[in-house]
C-alpha cells in the first residue's frame, strides 16, 4: 500500500531537493524546482530571473558549497503555497566567496502536478 504524502510532506521535499541541486551546481536540476517566470528577490532589494540566475550556475560563475533549509513552515492556499525557511546559503560569486544566514519566503504553485516555485525573497539574519 503506497503511502500517502501530504502536500506540506512534498514541498518540504522540494525544498531539501532544490538545496541538494544547488549544492550540486546542477543548472538543469536547479531549473526544475524554479517556473519559467520564477523571480528571486534579494536581501539588498534586487531582482533576477530564472534565466539569469541558470546562466551564473552553469557558467560557473555562481557556485554553492552550502545550502541548507531549516525551520521549514509551509501555508497552503490550493494549488498556492507559501515556505518560509531559515537558511545557510555559501559558495562563491564572480570569484568572491560568500556565506549568508538569511530568511526565504518562496511561493510555490502546482503546475502539472509538480510544485514550481515562481518567486523566492531573501532577507539576510545578522
Amino acid at each position: 500500500m503506497e503511502e500517502h504524502v501530504s502536500p506540506e510532506e512534498e514541498l518540504i521535499a522540494v525544498a531539501h531537493a532544490w538545496d541538494r541541486a544547488m549544492v550540486e551546481n546542477d543548472a538543469a536540476e536547479i531549473g526544475r524546482y524554479m517556473a519559467d517566470d520564477w523571480t528571486i528577490v534579494g536581501p539588498d532589494g534586487s531582482v533576477g530571473d530564472k534565466a539569469t540566475f541558470l546562466a551564473l550556475v552553469r557558467s560557473g560563475a555562481l557556485t554553492h558549497d552550502v545550502m541548507e533549509s531549516t525551520d521549514i513552515d509551509v501555508r497552503l492556499y490550493g494549488d498556492t503555497a507559501v515556505v518560509i525557511a531559515r537558511g545557510v546559503s555559501g559558495g562563491n560569486y564572480n570569484g568572491q566567496a560568500f556565506r549568508e544566514v538569511e530568511r526565504s519566503s518562496s511561493v510555490f504553485v502546482r503546475q502539472g502536478g509538480e510544485w514550481k516555485c515562481v518567486l523566492s525573497h531573501l532577507s539576510r539574519l545578522h
